[in-house]
């Protein structure tokens, strides 16, 4: 039997109190939708389609790439008027498998579970037990089964007293759900069409429906305001680091680290606090990274150690270099082995090989870097005129000295030495010393300016 998937998108979400739309609001650095997807990705459906309503052409154009069916609902008139929308197209003998957009912890080995405990033509229900259910639906079972969701407004007294929760998440047959949904009525006290409405329904057919409980209810938190979101990100942040740390890498405080995107780690990996990683990211083996760091869409090499307070974007760097504390790697910035970028250093578009040193006070950028250089404190490469930029390469060997500027177009040849305070526009041999400074000349009877007195 195939399956098709239908996420509930279409909230507005007016507790965000944001322009933007609800399941587009950013956790661990993606929407809530795309982690969503990400988990209906692992379940391989046959059809997935998000109904949409609230901000629809922001949500659509935010998953330009995705294998999506789109439906919308232009009217929120409740959930089942909402799952009402995408069943013209979803085929009717899959299983269907209704999700929330705004539900984005959510595991796929649990909804594997919820498919693989579920009989073929029968229904189920993922539900999860609270402490406090207070707004939720309620699950009322009869002889183990689930017999009805009574929503907490239509709760009795008794009712309420009910722990066991509905998360949201239905499992049903294609052809059963199209029939049911069609006699879906609104006579509550939300004049809404409630999907859970279809569970005493398919009891009235005399198809069973399973409760199949939730691990945690962490994993099934909607999201619904800021405080939420915040709750959500710090229970992804802890999943995530955990996954980090049961493959070996160590961190100084699991608490105290944001992955928003992709970490791969090599083993013997050590992470500060207040590292935060965005994009794609891969820490080679032994490497360090002390604290206060954003690293994003990078390639850190083995053995490479990122010193407190550096910015690394768009960069990659071999083995056993050394990175600041406070260098910026802008993109295109690309390190050989034992590379050292010292303190206040920023490359960009640049590639430096094996062994050169940019300790200090340096702006790299459009260059070439050669084996063994020394760029000294205070150096630039002026590498734009205004309108283009220009490239600066630099021999092996070469040694610069403080205070230079390097101005674009221009070739250092190899083991040439640049002289402190030089302004160099036209290229340098190989081994010799360059030299560009004007006569150096004392004033006799100069004396310094004075402050004016107040009027």
């Amino acid at each position: 039997m195939g399956l098709s998937i239908i996420i509930l998108a279409a909230g507005q979400g007016t507790r965000m109190r944001s322009n933007l739309p609800k399941v587009l609001q950013p956790l661990a650095g993606k929407p809530l939708l795309a982690h969503v997807l990400a988990t209906a990705d692992e379940l391989a459906a046959d059809d997935v389609c998000v109904v949409y309503g609230h901000g629809g052409e922001a949500v659509k154009a935010a998953f330009p790439a995705a294998n999506l069916r789109w439906a919308l609902q232009a009217r929120r008139l409740g959930t089942g008027h909402a799952v009402q929308q995408a069943m013209p197209e979803t085929p009717v003998a899959n299983q269907v498998l209704i999700l929330a957009g705004d539900v984005p912890l959510l595991t796929s080995a649990t909804l594997k579970r919820l498919l693989a405990e579920t009989p073929p033509k029968q229904m189920a229900v993922l539900t999860v037990d609270m402490d406090d259910p207070t707004g939720y639906g309620r699950i009322v079972r009869e002889h183990g089964s689930v017999h009805s969701i009574v929503e907490q407004k239509d709760a009795s007294v008794e009712q309420q007293t009910l722990t066991e929760i509905n998360t949201g998440v239905i499992l049903a047959p294609g052809d059963k759900l199209k029939g049911w949904l069609a006699k879906l009525g609104n006579n509550n006290s939300q004049g809404e069409y409630y999907l859970t409405d279809v569970i005493a329904m398919a009891v009235a057919d005399g198809i069973e429906v399973h409760g199949i409980k939730a691990d945690s209810s962490e994993e099934v938190m909607g999201i619904n305001d800021k405080k939420q979101l915040a709750e959500a990100e710090r229970a992804l942040q802890a999943r995530l680091v955990d996954e980090l740390m049961t493959q070996g890498v160590g961190f100084a405080d699991p608490a105290r680290v944001d992955i928003r995107g992709t970490l791969k780690c090599g083993k013997d990996v050590f992470i500060d606090v207040n590292a935060v990683f965005e994009g794609d990211v891969e820490l080679g083996d032994g490497s360090r990274i002390e604290s206060n760091n954003l690293i994003r869409n990078s390639k850190v090499g083995a053995g490479t150690i990122v010193h407190s307070n550096c910015h690394i974007e768009g960069a990659t760097t071999g083995r056993a270099c050394e990175i600041g504390p406070f260098a910026r790697l802008r993109p295109g910035a690309e390190l050989a082995n034992n590379v050292k970028v010292g303190n206040f250093v920023e490359i960009k578009k640049s590639t430096v090989a094996d062994g050169s040193k940019v300790n200090h006070l340096t702006y790299i950028g459009d260059t070439e870097i050669g084996k063994g250089v020394n760029v000294g404190a205070g150096t630039i490469t002026c590498n734009y005129d205004g309108a283009n930029k220009h490239k600066t390469k630099i021999g092996d060997g070469a040694f610069i000295g403080s205070g230079v500027e390097l101005v674009a177009p221009v070739e250092i040849g190899a083991g040439a030495t640049i002289g402190a305070g030089s302004t160099i526009t036209r290229n340098a041999p190989d081994g010799a010393l360059t030299l560009e400074r004007s006569k150096q000349k004392s004033i006799e009877g100069w004396t310094k300016p004075t402050k004016k007195g107040s009027d």
